[in-house]
């Protein structure tokens, strides 16, 4: 197999943008890049998605999933899946705990949403949402003691929907759901399947237009990273630049793309590096020592950019033992994606994996790779003492994307290392899509 890994992106570097990916109407629906992201994309050389295209192949695909399995349709909650599906958003964080939001994809390809009451118009872009209605919000805070009334109402719309589009095939994927509607489906007489395996499933293998998307989101990401870097090594010798100063910087550099969050806090620096998972705060960084971090930004198009790096923030040499941790954290990803190919069983880059060594065991991260999509997606590949035999039997393919990752933390330690890159897998091998350096301090340069 072929490695594809080189300095260049792997794209047609004279593809004019496409002008129907981003329409010039400054009062569109769909959430999307900015003029500030368009420009450094023209600049870039990229190839900007065709939207249409890329809803038809997400729609195309669940459809498929569906009728493989012989369902009657698929019913979805996960504000992710209703992206995936529809390609529309409406308050995605407050949706996540408040689900208010359902799509219904019969198997016939009849897609619903049920959206916020006053606000049907957010799916209007899309012509393969056939229906929009409202009153699938089924949590105690907008219900009250009422909320079997509602669920009760809501299942059986799904159940006439069904009928008229899946036949009477009441074999129902549903992906996360409130209990009271769980049960009303029940009692609508569904046999309720785990929607959960159809959507990951269906969002694993990326096809050209999303690729188009992540190729574009990512090079938004590492222009936000660079600045946030930038301004790191510029604050941090002041002695008054906190975490949160310097993280804030890729939030709001994220935003003026057309990015839309960040699902997690995973910026520290020191000795708050380690153990690993403390999330930033008001600590005043020093010079001389080391900020890592984990972007888990979802961009532009709502595609999420998972990269990690390490950075040595100071004039002085980083301790030998920092380089070392470096190094290894290096080549402990780049030989496992070193393993990665078309048809290469997820088992298979278990057994085979790069060993880290025995101070790092106890610390290393909770997987060796992952899948990535519209965030952190299936599947999730495991380092040999924590696999679960038959839990991901399944080979890699074309248009899949994982997230290959290092954590080298000495446990008792002041520092840790994070790194992680993001690579597609191809028809004959791979290619990473990051390219975003490392640091060359830690590197031993």
């Amino acid at each position: 197999m072929t490695a594809h890994y080189s300095s260049q992106r792997k794209i047609t570097p004279h593809a004019p943008p496409t002008p129907r990916a981003a329409p010039p109407d400054n009062d569109r629906m769909e959430i999307g890049p900015t003029r500030l992201a368009l420009d450094e994309w023209a600049e870039a050389g990229l190839a900007l998605p065709d939207l249409p295209e890329m809803r038809r192949y997400r729609w195309d695909r669940l459809t498929r999933h569906i009728v493989a399995r012989d369902y009657g349709g698929l019913l979805m909650f996960d504000p992710l899946n209703i992206r995936y599906a529809t390609d529309s958003t409406n308050m995605q964080l407050w949706n996540t705990h408040n689900p208010f939001r359902a799509v219904l994809l019969c198997a016939d390809g009849h897609m619903v949403i049920w959206d916020y009451k006053n606000a049907p118009f957010l799916s209007g872009f899309n012509p393969l949402v056939r229906e929009r209605r409202s009153g699938a919000d089924l949590f105690y805070f907008d219900r009250g003691d009422r909320i079997d009334v509602a669920a009760d109402v809501f299942a059986n719309e799904v159940r006439a929907l069904i009928e008229a589009h899946g036949g009477n095939n009441k074999r129902l994927a549903v992906d996360k759901i409130m209990l009271h509607g769980l049960r009303a489906l029940e009692a609508q007489g569904f046999e309720v399947k785990d929607g959960e395996e159809v959507t990951e499933k269906s969002r694993s293998v990326k096809g050209p237009e999303e690729i188009k998307a992540m190729r574009c989101a990512s090079h938004a990401c590492e222009t936000a990273v660079r600045m946030m870097e930038d301004f790191a090594r510029a604050e941090v010798p002041n002695g008054e630049t906190s975490e949160d100063d310097i993280w804030a910087v890729l939030h709001a550099e994220n935003i003026r793309r057309g990015g839309e969050w960040i699902e997690t806090r995973l910026l520290a620096s020191g000795p708050r590096t380690n153990p690993w998972f403390q999330e930033c705060g008001p600590r005043i960084t020093q010079p001389d020592e080391i900020i890592s971090f984990d972007t888990d930004l979802v961009g532009a198009y709502g595609i999420c950019i998972d990269i990690s790096r390490s950075w040595w923030i100071g004039d002085t040499a980083p301790r030998p033992d920092m380089v070392y941790a470096m190094q290894h954290a290096h080549e402990h990803i780049m030989s496992n994606m070193a393993l990665l190919g078309p048809g290469v069983m997820i088992p298979e880059l278990t057994a085979n994996c790069h060993q880290l060594a025995p101070q790092f065991q106890r610390q290393k991260y909770g997987c060796m790779m992952h899948g990535v999509g519209l965030c952190d997606e299936w599947p999730n590949v495991s380092y040999p003492d924590k696999a679960v035999p038959g839990a991901f039997d399944y080979p890699l393919e074309p248009g899949m994307v994982l997230c290959v990752e290092a954590l080298v933390s000495p446990e008792g330690g002041d520092f840790s290392i994070k790194l992680e890159d993001q690579v597609l897998i191809t028809e004959d091998g791979f290619e990473n899509l990051t390219r975003y350096p490392f640091d060359a301090a830690l590197m031993g340069g």
